[in-house]
């Protein structure tokens, strides 16, 4: 008797397992990795035209010299990305982009400005200043840090 009880127990968390698998693999999304690697080239591919696009403006029309052209890029593209990401535009790229939108400057801006925007309604000091670089903070931090640490080898090795 007992071992016809512990069979339907096991028979039972087996259906249940099964029925646990199936539902899972319903729900869980399909992705096609050549589509999404199209999608990041096109993505990356336009902000990267729109930058040279600016860049050649500069140089060319404005009569810029080739480090302010940069520079005015830099920051055209940072505030182009920040707009878009306050009128809720850039989110959606980067949804359909992936990482096309997210690597370049304009990826960096929407994930300084996103949570800033988002947190806003908490206050001034609460909201915006607490938040403003959970995202984008230790890419900072990290990246002084690092540079700090490359530095130091530089100077040690030009000693030598």
């Amino acid at each position: 008797m007992e071992k016809n009880e512990q069979n339907t127990q096991q028979e039972s968390k087996a259906a249940e397992n099964q029925e646990y698998s199936e539902r899972v693999k319903a729900v869980t999304p399909t992705h096609n990795l050549g589509l999404q690697m199209l999608k990041a080239f096109i993505t990356g591919g336009i902000i990267c035209c729109i930058g040279q696009f600016i860049l050649n403006y500069a140089s060319n029309n404005m009569g810029l010299d080739k480090e302010t052209a940069a520079a005015w890029c830099s920051m055209l593209l940072v505030l182009l990305s920040v707009l878009l990401t306050g009128l809720n535009i850039y989110p959606k790229l980067v949804e359909w982009g992936g990482a096309g939108a997210l690597v370049p400057i304009t990826g960096f801006a929407n994930s300084v400005s996103a949570p800033a925007i988002e947190y806003k309604k908490e206050g001034q000091v609460y909201g915006v200043g607490a938040k403003i670089f959970t995202i984008a903070g230790p890419v900072i931090l990290y990246g002084i840090f690092t540079s700090w640490v490359l530095g130091f080898f530089y100077w040690v090795l030009s000693l030598m």
